[in-house]
């Protein structure tokens, strides 16, 4: 429970910045949304752990797997890929396919799915975890059967982003110094970035930088 509360505290906070915000829907705020959703599934099954006769009789099942792959993937490797398709640009110079990174996302997320939440019914319907076979009862081979195709598809996707990083690094489109159109600094220097940054120390008055460089530059051509 004292996971939980900080855990849901930060699930709004991060909900109400999108709110306040204009979403694009490129594939890196997908993936960032994704995380908000998987990583709340994770959150709230960890929370019925608290709960004494539910963890008493769902330790040890694939309820407990289902709920750790939750927290694990949808918490960690879903915020890595949205991190992966933001700042490649600022590291390679090339953007990444937006086209083909947008089949990747939802293929990516179908077989995680796929994989894992029928595992929460499993777990309940009382599969151990750790077990190399299971035995002839109602509804384990199906689900088993559903499991086992999803984490095919996660890895047929996985082996999709592998193209799509190749296929990036060495046709992609030029990036620019800022494609995402950023107001802090790091989009101030080329993509990729030169060793010292900047040849000149950026004068800052505000907390949105870039924007206020755009700002000025367009006061100036109005000026003229």
């Amino acid at each position: 429970m004292l996971i939980g509360i900080p855990t849901g505290v930060k699930i709004f906070n991060w909900l109400a910045t999108m709110w306040g915000g204009k979403l694009r829907f490129t594939v890196s705020m997908l993936f960032a949304i994704a995380f908000l959703v998987e990583f709340t599934i994770g959150g709230l099954t960890g929370i019925a752990f608290s709960i004494v006769p539910i963890d008493w009789q769902l330790t040890d099942t694939y309820y407990v797997v289902a709920h750790l792959h939750y927290v694990f993937i949808g918490g960690t490797v879903f915020g890595l890929l949205s991190g992966l398709f933001y700042w490649f640009p600022k590291m390679t110079g090339r953007m990444l396919d937006e086209k083909l990174g947008k089949w990747f996302f939802w293929l990516f997320v179908a077989g995680f799915n796929g994989t894992f939440l029928v595992q929460h019914v499993l777990g309940i319907i009382g599969m151990p975890r750790r077990v190399y076979t299971y035995p002839d009862l109602p509804w384990y081979f199906i689900l088993n059967l559903i499991s086992s195709a999803g984490a095919f598809l996660m890895g047929g996707s996985v082996m999709l982003l592998v193209y799509i990083v190749i296929k990036s690094v060495k046709n992609g489109v030029e990036a620019g110094a800022n494609p995402w159109d950023g107001f802090t600094l790091e989009w101030l220097t080329p993509s990729p970035p030169k060793l010292k940054n900047f040849d000149e120390v950026p004068v800052v008055h505000g907390i949105r930088p870039l924007w206020d460089m755009k700002e000025d530059e367009k006061s100036r051509r109005g000026e003229r």
